[in-house]
């Protein structure tokens, strides 16, 4: 058990999980980045007054808010390459695009969900103020709504983000090496090294560390938006 905590021992699972922990961020940030914008497209979509549209949209939102986000990727890694509709491209590449587009789509559906619960909670008699003053709807939205949004729905969309953090060690089921497959890897045999518990484990701190600034980030961001009160 001795060897199992040696400084070369600890140094290759060091160097493996921070790795990982790269994939982890690089999935993080592309969510978000693809997700914030989409999940207000979507919400325009479950809010339209053309109801085709008004009611496709909520079937797709409540889908993927129905079904566990793990189905959603292995679906969408798998089923195209077994129908032959569409192949992943190969290797690692292949499967953060796939996990990427799984991760934006299902965390869109839910922000566009907190997006319409924004938009729906401001005042309407602000907006008809807005159109006595002989502004576009465009600039109602700008200038009135958003900014009243963006304060109701800056606590919810945090804890999504904090879920996101956690969640993205479902990436793992598609062999993604993201912080958590890399710690588990040791047990199975990664770098000539098997057997070996603790770097599992260990990948709790990267996930408590991560969660913490972000949690710290987003609850500056909050004080910041209070002058909306």
């Amino acid at each position: 058990m001795i060897e199992f905590f040696t400084s070369s021992t600890f140094q290759t699972v060091l160097s493996a999980l921070n790795s990982g922990f790269l994939k982890t961020l690089q999935l993080f940030f592309i969510t978000l980045i693809g997700a914030l914008p989409l999940g207000l497209v979507i919400s325009f979509g479950s809010m339209s007054r053309i109801p085709p549209l008004r009611w496709l949209t909520r079937l797709v939102v409540w889908v993927i808010r129905g079904t566990p986000l793990v189905l959603q990727i292995i679906a969408l890694f798998y089923v195209p390459g077994m129908k032959e509709w569409f192949t992943w491209p190969s290797g690692e590449n292949g499967r953060m695009l796939a996990v990427c587009v799984a991760f934006i789509i299902n965390y869109a559906c839910y922000f566009s969900e907190i997006y319409r619960g924004g938009i729906q909670g401001v005042p309407k008699g602000q907006q008809e103020a807005g159109q006595v003053l002989g502004m576009t709807k465009a600039q109602i939205f700008r200038h009135i709504t958003l900014l009243q949004m963006i304060k109701r729905i800056v606590p919810p969309i945090s804890n999504e983000i904090i879920t996101l953090v956690k969640d993205t060690s479902l990436a793992r089921v598609i062999a993604l090496q993201e912080v958590i497959w890399m710690g588990e890897s040791f047990m199975k045999g990664n770098s000539g090294i098997s057997g070996l518990v603790w770097p599992l484990f260990f990948t709790a701190v990267y996930y408590l560390a991560f969660s913490g600034i972000v949690t710290v980030l987003l609850g500056k961001l909050e004080k910041k938006l209070d002058f909306f009160q």
